[in-house]
């Protein structure tokens, strides 16, 4: 139930939450997922992995003081239900992977809802670089119709944070015809060669995908 941040040696320099003590409010999470930090140093932490928790996105200044919140649980635009991934783009836009709802909404830093995409999938985890590329896992979301998001395979979608188009599309390796539960990268990230990086829940590894020029 705590955000943690390290120096690069590993020493504790900041913590958040409550050890042990799940809960809402300013000094407890429920589940947190995911965190990304802007340029000034201000900390988002998306709280409500599950779907079953509290489904916000909650911002800390630098020093770690609680600043807002915003979200509930539902399918509205501004709510979630299993908000799994954080990425923020060169404009400072928040995007949360709002993966119960099988969805990404995108976010001003003040929690204004600017935009929702469907096609980046149902997303687990989310990278975006430093060109605006981003990338989504989506290890949940089903072609068989057996779970959810029909229609959709399982997979890293890329594309750019300025058009929403979809260029590229790495498919899920573990996928197979009827699979339930999660396979494949949760979390993703790409290197400055365009190399991307999943990390696999179900079979426990890290995948290098090579970037072919």
């Amino acid at each position: 139930q705590q955000v943690i941040k390290f120096s690069p040696t590993g020493r504790v320099l900041l913590t958040l939450g409550t050890p042990g003590v799940a809960g809402g409010g300013r000094s407890h999470f429920n589940a947190p997922a995911d965190v990304v930090v802007a340029d000034d140093g201000s900390i988002f932490v998306a709280d409500g992995h599950a779907g079953g928790g509290n489904n916000r996105v909650v911002k800390f200044d630098s020093r770690g003081d609680y600043i807002m919140e915003w979200g509930e649980t539902g399918k509205e635009n501004g709510e979630f239900r299993d908000p799994h991934a954080l990425a923020m783009d060169s404009q400072g836009r928040i995007f949360v992977g709002d993966r119960g709802n099988s969805r990404t909404q995108v976010f001003d830093q003040d929690g204004n809802h600017i935009m929702t995409w469907t096609q980046f999938g149902r997303p687990s985890g989310l990278f975006i670089d430093s060109n605006d590329i981003m990338y989504a896992a989506d290890s949940e979301s089903s072609n068989a119709g057996s779970m959810s998001n029909m229609g959709f395979s399982r997979g890293i979608r890329i594309g750019s944070v300025h058009d929403g188009l979809i260029t590229a599309f790495i498919p899920d390796p573990q996928w197979r015809l009827g699979v339930r539960g999660t396979t494949a990268a949760e979390g993703v990230t790409a290197d400055a060669q365009g190399n991307v990086y999943g990390a696999e829940v179900g079979p426990r590894m890290l995948r290098k995908h090579v970037r072919v020029r």
